[in-house]
């Protein structure tokens, strides 16, 4: 039973023992002992009084006295004014080990027969990954990790803009500018050589603009009439028309993307259960708008476009068709929800998605409920901030995004060197030195992003990032390697790892207790859709592992039972670390 909820039971019963009064358990306050006062939890007493008819030390008192005498998992108490301070035995510390130590899901908590839908990457076809790009599917893949550790059914989703106008931009610069470039001929990826050609489309668009205002032009009137931009609102068009010759361009540079993403997704661990293209998504939409207008939800403008006036709830009218009939983002958002939840009946549907979108969001779901939708009350957006650089940020018009590709490559070198110039490579043939690299520097980049909260605007900094001491992913991957490195020692020495009735010590006290709380960390972290929160437990729990590794002995310990029980509660500290880094995607190596 939850030590908690066991305590609290034991407390009610305390209180019609002595008071007569039934209390309901839920009616209990009932903490965390403050670190200054001895004890282990800590039940607040001032609420009592009433039943007790005195004074809040001396009810603390006899609550205390009689759950001493009667609960064998009360070993001590104290009284602070008004808190009872209750300190827990060493035996129930002890079979929490146990249990611990032999159960292989411990922090997997039960189906819940619920169904989540986490939709992330969603990347655009025009342009390379890039460090957002990181930070999104990492929190996708993460979240997903967590809310099944939670008991939940979960379908990870990767929607592809893969049509627009920012699509059709690359493709008319690549016809204009390529003179034929592949991937092949340039040796370079495909979602680079497309990402380059919406750069240049962007420089000539800015010269052509440039332009018109040097030669007197009012620069909204020069924006209006740019050619450039013409041609590709002309070339969308044509593409919705299905226009044989744009199509087949289309079908050409996407695929190139596509391989490039592939290659960007498995190196950095993610993966999807469906991927969904606008392309199909965005004709739902349509048809959604087209029933909206039938009901009278939405209203046609003289020059033939869509809108939902939204102005009685609060906010603006939004555009659903432009005036020649191309759609917008909210046109297919609203057709793919629509297909996900026929498809799949969830539960809810959480959408990684960064904070510039809240707004989206917020008239996503009106939308929809305006259209007669009530699961759209299940859409959670997981609003996350933006990543910046010292330099500042980041603007993929000008391509002077961090590229995911190189950022990763980055890392991996940054690791090797770091790794070379600690010494931490004894006995590793070159290959074993490889897979290191990889492992640490792509733990590194996780973990220094997974460990900020989803909704904090975060400032990446490699350096630190990879530093093998502080809250770090591989000061945890170096700590999981010590452990392993013990045991490895133990068995070599034919040291048995076995739980004892040896006495356990105050920081074993402390780790089990931190042991213990893993399932309630992953039940609070999968509520707070924050992958953050087990990030930050596992590196409170090396660092715990760390400060007894210092201060008191394993292998050197006389005591045989004492020293086997500790390998038993070092091999747990190892296995939860595995599982809890596990959901952050990162790998911890056996050695280093």
């Amino acid at each position: 039973m939850n030590l908690e909820l066991l305590i609290t039971q034991k407390l009610s019963e305390a209180i019609f023992k002595i008071y007569g009064t039934s209390v309901s358990p839920e009616t209990l306050q009932l903490q965390a002992t403050r670190k200054e006062f001895e004890g282990d939890l800590t039940a607040v007493i001032f609420p009592l009084l009433k039943i007790s008819k005195k004074s809040p030390e001396q009810t603390a008192d006899e609550i205390g006295k009689f759950l001493f005498d009667n609960v064998i998992e009360i070993s001590s108490y104290n009284v602070v004014k008004g808190f009872l301070n209750l300190t827990v035995s060493d035996d129930y510390w002890r079979e929490c080990l146990k249990t611990i130590s032999s159960d292989d899901n411990w922090g997997v908590l039960p189906k819940s027969g619920k169904r989540f839908m986490v939709e992330y990457s969603s990347p655009n076809t025009n342009k390379p990954l890039h460090l957002g790009h990181i930070r999104n599917n990492l929190l996708g893949w993460s979240v997903s990790k967590l809310l099944e550790c939670n008991g939940h059914e979960v379908v990870k989703v990767n929607l592809v803009n893969d049509r627009g106008i920012h699509i059709c931009k690359s493709m008319l610069a690549w016809k204009k500018e390529s003179n034929g470039e592949t991937p092949d001929s340039s040796g370079l990826k495909g979602d680079h050589l497309v990402g380059k050609y919406y750069v240049i489309f962007n420089n000539m668009l800015k010269k052509e603009i440039d332009s018109l205002v040097e030669s007197g032009m009012e620069r909204e009137e020069a924006e209006r009439s740019s050619q450039i931009m013409k041609e590709a609102q002309e070339m969308l068009v044509k593409w919705e028309k299905g226009d044989k010759e744009v199509v087949e361009l289309w079908k050409k540079m996407n695929g190139w993307v596509y391989d490039g993403f592939d290659q960007t997704y498995l190196r950095l661990g993610v993966s999807f259960d469906k991927t969904y293209f606008e392309s199909n998504t965005y004709l739902l939409g349509k048809e959604l708008v087209k029933k909206g207008l039938e009901k009278g939800v939405f209203i046609k403008k003289e020059n033939g476009s869509v809108w939902c006036d939204l102005t009685n709830d609060g906010l603006d009218e939004k555009l659903l068709l432009r005036s020649d009939g191309t759609s917008v983002y909210m046109t297919q958002d609203l057709g793919t929800a629509h297909q996900r939840y026929s498809e799949f009946n969830l539960d809810e549907h959480i959408y990684i998605v960064g904070n510039e979108q809240n707004y989206h969001f917020q008239v996503l779901k009106l939308i929809l409920k305006k259209l007669g939708f009530n699961w759209a009350e299940s859409i959670y957006h997981l609003s996350y901030g933006m990543v910046e650089l010292p330099q500042g940020k980041m603007k993929s018009r000008e391509g002077t995004v961090v590229d995911a590709d190189d950022l990763i490559e980055n890392m991996v070198t940054t690791a090797k060197e770091t790794s070379l110039e600690l010494g931490k490579l004894d006995n590793m043939d070159e290959n074993e030195q490889l897979k290191l690299f990889e492992i640490l520097g792509l733990g590194a980049l996780k973990y220094f992003i997974l460990k900020v909260d989803p909704k904090k605007t975060m400032l990446f900094d490699p350096k630190e990032s990879i530093d093998f001491n502080g809250n770090t992913g591989p000061f945890i991957q170096y700590t999981h390697a010590r452990i392993k490195s013990i045991l490895r020692k133990a068995d070599e020495q034919q040291i048995i790892s076995q739980f004892t009735d040896a006495p356990i010590n105050p920081i074993e006290v402390e780790i089990i207790k931190m042991l213990n709380y893993f399932p309630d960390k992953i039940s609070e972290a999968g509520e707070a859709h924050s992958p953050a929160l087990v990030a930050n437990y596992c590196y409170d729990l090396a660092k715990e592992f760390n400060r007894y590794y210092h201060e008191v002995s394993i292998l050197r310990e006389n005591d045989a039972p004492t020293r086997s029980q500790r390998l038993v509660l070092i091999a747990a500290i190892a296995n939860i670390l595995s599982r809890g880094m596990g959901i952050l995607g990162i790998e911890l190596p056996e050695r280093m």
